[in-house]
């Protein structure tokens, strides 16, 4: 008997499976968009967010703070649209906004606005570093609620359980 899921060497035939991350509408399904065409969008976003959010990140530390706010946090949110590759914008939100989410949820976006505050109100990078640590610790938390037992876990192993 085989189960459904990403990791099941039982029934690996080099189709992707039917699970939670295909269910229901993508926000690109009106493209007719494969299930692989929808995760090379989904690795196409992380990858370009994720170099956008470095270069941003580089350029803080030549002194070019507006830049650094503007760059970092468009690779965040292109990171962030590439879950609508996979399980559509509407069902990431109702997710994202579930109670044991929602601190983590406000927290990190709260922080991305931060970022900007903190770049172009404040002008500085201390601040911006700082709000850049929330937001990753908060996206890390956020991540983390998804995983069984992993909250608790990092608890326990920094003491805090």
């Amino acid at each position: 008997m085989s189960s459904k899921g990403w990791f099941n060497l039982e029934a690996a035939s080099g189709v992707i499976p039917d699970n939670q991350f295909f269910e229901g509408d993508s926000a690109f399904s009106f493209l007719g968009l494969t299930r692989k065409q929808r995760l090379y969008g989904f690795a196409g976003c992380l990858v370009v967010g994720f170099v956008l959010s470095i270069i941003g990140s580089a350029l803080l530390f030549i002194g070019m703070l507006g830049s650094f706010a503007l760059l970092y946090v468009l690779g965040t949110i292109i990171s962030l649209v590439g879950t609508g590759f996979l399980i559509g914008f509407f069902k990431q939100l109702r997710l994202m906004f579930k109670p044991v989410r929602i601190l983590a949820t406000i927290i990190f976006l709260g922080s991305i606005v931060l970022v900007f505050i903190g770049a172009f109100v404040l002008k500085s990078d201390l601040l911006c570093i700082l709000f850049v640590i929330i937001e990753y610790l908060a996206y890390t938390w956020y991540t983390l609620s998804y995983i069984p037992y992993a909250r608790s876990a990092v608890l326990k192993v920094v003491g805090m359980a």
